[in-house]
């Protein structure tokens, strides 16, 4: 492959322990420049990714951690080790790309210039282990063809995504859709392909993270409202979703939701979506408390810290 169709790749992650490796190796056959992004991990994952050949940085523990600010780092450094790059894909450390999805990708962008993102089928790697996994595996399951949004996982052209000037470090989530959004303005379309491209693994195995999980979504609808909502209709219906079935005299009518929702996405995710409202709309409660306050939100985290990885590096 030319210097002028290269592609690059930018894994992001934080204490990710053995999927990181498992991460890793899916991406590093498939680019031609890998970039690890570390958000102050304790548990060897930088001297892993240094081990197996990939160029790593190491974010500044003095700012805060994002995925926006760590997706970003990855990109500038692909561009200054590789200019001409074309293309860069975009995961997380908790996943694996699947073979051949990277070259299928990259065909497809240079055929189609003006999609300025393609994605692809993205499955819960153990959707069996609990039913907040099986969720996961559920909310992924959408329709291909145009989009409005991708999610963390992704290909993008790199002259698109460097005009659009990035993701919005200043996002605690919902920073793709903040992205997707700014790049069909400017005339780019967004893609998803049926075609197999990620297995991710949630670990989700506890109410307590699916809750958090839910409040950190209703944190992201409310700042998506505030920035671009007034152009986004749907976000006004979903945040005004939040509060109306949330306030106590709404419960009465949770089992006529419940039944509604059920009878086309099935009980488990009608429970998940009524018994939702009450974390979307604490998320939205806290956005607005950090507003008034005018101070900046911690991330709102659902995973658990895992085991140390054995250093590749030296040895151990």
């Amino acid at each position: 492959m030319t210097a002028e169709t290269r592609i690059g790749a930018v894994v992001i992650g934080r204490n990710e322990g053995e999927r990181l490796e498992t991460c890793l190796r899916s991406v590093i056959h498939g680019a031609d420049l890998v970039v690890y992004v570390d958000s102050g991990s304790s548990d060897g994952s930088v001297e892993l990714a240094r081990g197996l050949g990939v160029d790593v940085v190491e974010l500044d523990t003095a700012g805060p951690f994002t995925a926006a600010r760590g997706r970003n780092a990855g990109f500038k450094r692909i561009i200054d080790l590789a200019p001409a790059t074309r293309h860069v894909q975009f995961i997380d450390g908790d996943c694996e790309l699947r073979e051949g999805w990277m070259a299928a990708a990259s065909a497809f962008l240079a055929e189609q210039p003006d999609v300025a993102v393609a994605c692809g089928r993205l499955r819960e790697r153990y959707p069996e282990a609990s039913p907040y996994n099986r969720l996961c595996d559920m909310e992924w399951d959408t329709p291909v063809g145009e989009i409005e949004a991708c999610g963390g996982i992704a290909m993008m052209r790199a002259d698109a995504f460097a005009t659009s000037t990035g993701f919005a470090e200043d996002l605690i989530a919902g920073e793709e859709p903040d992205l997707c959004f700014r790049l069909r303005q400017a005339g780019w379309r967004i893609i998803r392909l049926d075609t197999e491209m990620a297995l991710h693994d949630a670990a989700m195995h506890r109410i307590g993270q699916w809750w958090q999980r839910a409040r950190r979504s209703g944190y992201a609808d409310l700042e998506a409202y505030r920035r671009r909502g007034s152009q986004v209709p749907r976000l006004r219906r979903k945040v005004w979703s939040n509060l109306l079935w949330a306030l106590p005299p709404a419960w009465l009518l949770w089992p006529l939701l419940w039944i509604r929702v059920s009878r086309k996405r099935g009980a488990l995710y009608a429970t998940h979506i009524v018994v939702g409202k009450l974390p979307n709309f604490l998320g939205q409660a806290s956005f607005l408390m950090h507003r008034l306050r005018g101070s900046r939100p911690a991330l709102i985290e659902h995973k658990k810290v895992h085991a140390s990885v054995r250093s590749k590096s030296d040895g151990r």
